[in-house]
């Protein structure tokens, strides 16, 4: 599933939007897309506005629009919204077409239907607002929040990481990077992690989605920008994908080792991400799988 770092690729990719008019709805035969939204209530509302401002929250794109109304983006894990000319063939699995007043278009296309396009109108909540953390590049997001965030909890660091009512855009790459990057342990509770560890943790979540903005996300096998180019960052990464490979770790050449958290494939050193007991502050021996 596309992360932050993609999400902000994409954004930063459809720039060239802003200013630009609806002139034209083209639905394809997956009308599910647009959420409750029928198609010709959604044609209707969308045609003749025109591009105000895109903002991105955590994993989801805000696209504005000049009415005060918005489409929110949820690209989920096939996700694809690219600028095409308006006369082009439609994409493999496109659902929605929005023609602009210039020739251009934006298609959004989705192999596992699970993403969604959704009209919100002026002055209605914004149902996403309410369920997400701060953003891990803001100075709401420090060691001193996640210290205080993790106080008494008992689910692993990483599974609460991964949940985007404590921090908006990671996910499970960027997780393993971060806690590479923090010497910790996937399945070190997270009531245990000291105002240190937090601080530290903080840092290594602020450089790993920075590092994957700079290299335009990971490319795996479905994302891509707003033109159709894929990321780099799959060749930067420290801990994602190394575990499965038994790779060196980069830091200090153990073989990379992997288990399961909360259902998700966690990859990590076992030597520098040692699980530690809290009160000898030992090491304990890697588990595989939990």
């Amino acid at each position: 599933m596309p992360e932050l770092p993609e999400v902000e690729t994409v954004r930063r990719s459809l720039m060239p939007l802003i200013g630009k008019t609806i002139s034209g709805v083209e639905i394809g035969a997956f009308a599910g897309v647009l959420g409750e939204t029928a198609p010709e209530a959604f044609s209707a509302l969308v045609s003749g506005r025109s591009v105000a401002c895109l903002r991105r929250r955590g994993k989801y794109l805000f696209i504005d629009l000049d009415d005060e109304s918005l489409l929110l983006v949820h690209l989920r894990m096939t996700g694809q919204l690219l600028i095409a000319p308006c006369d082009d063939p439609p994409r493999r699995f496109e659902h929605l077409k929005l023609a602009l007043d210039d020739g251009s278009s934006v298609r959004y296309a989705d192999q596992r239907k699970f993403g969604r396009v959704l009209y919100l109108p002026p002055g209605s909540p914004n149902p996403v607002e309410t369920k997400l953390g701060p953003e891990p590049l803001s100075d709401a997001f420090d060691g001193a929040y996640l210290f205080d965030y993790s106080r008494k909890r008992t689910a692993p660091i990483k599974s609460l990481l991964l949940d985007q009512r404590s921090i908006a855009g990671l996910g499970n790459i960027y997780v393993d990077e971060a806690l590479w990057l923090a010497r910790l342990h996937p399945l070190m509770p997270a009531g245990q992690l000291t105002a240190q560890d937090a601080e530290r943790l903080a840092r290594s979540g602020k450089q790993a989605i920075a590092a994957g903005i700079e290299h335009r996300g990971v490319t795996i096998s479905h994302f891509v920008d707003g033109a159709g180019e894929s990321g780099e960052n799959q060749h930067h990464l420290n801990a994602y994908g190394r575990g499965r490979r038994g790779e060196p770790c980069l830091r200090c050449g153990t073989p990379m080792t992997w288990l399961t958290v909360g259902g998700r494939t966690s990859h990590f050193c076992p030597s520098c991400q040692a699980l530690v007991d809290p009160e000898s502050r030992g090491p304990i021996s890697n588990r595989r799988r939990c």
